[in-house]
């Protein structure tokens, strides 16, 4: 009885947040964003929404229609910490990882270990990431150790961090041949807009490259990513209301530009006061209609 009770009540607040979400989507979409209500609504919404896919808005600010469910585990990869549900894209991408695991096992390397993807229909993840949006992204962690693993031990999993915080380069034992074969894999699909790891794995990037380096322009340092990589898609060609990111400059990026990122080439400096906490940007109205489509989930008990 306290079950179905729970479950009443949990459908009842569901119909509450969507009921809301559908009016104000329709008379007030930015006010729903200053709420915060869309972060909620996007983090419930247990399956992708009906209808052809089609990538709304921008990497940090949209959402995905028509998501496809990767398949936890494939060849070549497996899906880190499931529990989450982040397993949901465009179909480009569920095609391209699909892919990647594929030519990572030709290459004799171990099974990738995939993390984030998007929530099924996109949209602002309620912890750990800003962008993830639009169903275009994907973490890869650097973990080459594991074999692979029942469902209910990876949720537990952690990524294990490969640049060292006080020479900020990358760990000797630790990074490997490996890792450069698996990005520079990752880098070869001409889907790939663009590549973001740490300044320290670039730099390792440029140094062992060899002769064929146009694969490096697409890699982009970025803070963080000492223990994955982040994979992001250009737009498909089949939605229209995709914001692309601006074109990478020329050149492999080894240069300058790259050493400016490491902590020798600036001089201490006194530390600021915090800036204060920007607001999200509002999603494109579009978005509101693809979170009240219909979600059979809501019918069921949980």
């Amino acid at each position: 009885m306290a079950q179905r009770t729970q479950a009443l009540v949990w459908r009842l607040r569901m119909g509450t947040l969507m009921l809301g979400t559908l009016l104000l989507a329709t008379v007030a979409a930015p006010a729903l964003a200053e709420e915060g209500e869309h972060r909620v609504a996007w983090n419930l919404v247990r399956t992708p929404s009906p209808g052809l896919a089609q990538v709304i808005g921008g990497y940090a600010h949209g959402c995905l229609a028509g998501g496809v469910a990767l398949a936890l585990d494939g060849t070549g990869y497996q899906v880190m910490r499931p529990v989450r549900r982040r397993y949901f894209g465009h179909p480009v991408l569920i095609d391209y990882l699909q892919k990647l695991g594929r030519r990572a096992h030709e290459a004799s390397l171990p099974p990738i270990a995939l993390g984030d993807l998007s929530q099924p229909r996109g949209g602002p993840m309620n912890f750990g990431h800003a962008s993830h949006q639009s169903g275009l992204d994907v973490d890869i962690w650097y973990r080459l150790d594991l074999p692979l693993l029942p469902r209910d031990r990876r949720d537990s999993l952690k990524e294990i961090g490969l640049v060292d915080g006080g020479t900020h380069r990358v760990m000797s034992p630790g990074w490997t041949e490996a890792h450069t074969r698996l990005i520079r894999l990752a880098a070869a699909d001409p889907r790939v807009d663009r590549i973001f790891v740490n300044p320290a794995v670039k730099l390792e990037l440029c140094r062992k490259a060899g002769g064929d380096r146009g694969w490096l322009r697409s890699i982009r340092p970025w803070y963080g990513h000492d223990d994955h990589f982040h994979v992001r898609l250009a737009c498909p060609k089949d939605s229209p209301l995709c914001e692309p990111q601006k074109a990478l400059p020329e050149g492999e990026g080894c240069d300058e530009e790259l050493m400016s990122w490491m902590p020798e080439a600036h001089p201490p400096r006194p530390k600021k006061p915090k800036p204060p906490e920007r607001s999200e940007p509002d999603l494109p109205l579009a978005c509101y209609h693809v979170i009240v489509a219909a979600d059979p989930m809501f019918n069921q008990p949980h």
